[in-house]
C-alpha cells in the first residue's frame, strides 16, 4: 500500500495510511501515516468495536487534511483494548479544510 500512495502523490493526489508495522512504513517512505502498535491484520481496531474504528478513521482523515507536506507519521499512542472511545468530532474536519 505505501507504495501505491507514493505512486498517487508523484500525480499530486494526497494520501494517508494507517500503519501497524513502523519498520516497513518507513522504509518504504509512506507520505501520511497514523501508526499504532496493535495485533496485525487490525489497523482499524477491534471487531465490534465502532467507535475505535472510527476515532482511527477519523485520525487518518484529519491528518490528511492538516498535514503541510508528505513525510508525517503521526504516532497518537492508542492502546489495544485498554482505551475509552467516544464519537470524533465530525464537522471539525470541515473547519480543517475551509479556507481561511
Amino acid at each position: 500500500m505505501g507504495l501505491i500512495a507514493r505512486t498517487l502523490e508523484a500525480a499530486g493526489i494526497p494520501t494517508v495510511s494507517i500503519s501497524i508495522t513502523r519498520d516497513l512504513t518507513e522504509a518504504v517512505g509512506v507520505p501520511r501515516v497514523v501508526f499504532v502498535k496493535w495485533p496485525l491484520g487490525h489497523p482499524l481496531g477491534e471487531a465490534h468495536a465502532p467507535l475505535q474504528q472510527r476515532t482511527m478513521i477519523f485520525r487518518a482523515l484529519s491528518l490528511l487534511v492538516s498535514a503541510a507536506e508528505p513525510g508525517i507519521i503521526d504516532e497518537p499512542g492508542y492502546r489495544w483494548r485498554r482505551e475509552s472511545y467516544a464519537e470524533p468530532e465530525w464537522a471539525e474536519l470541515d473547519r480543517r479544510n475551509r479556507p481561511s
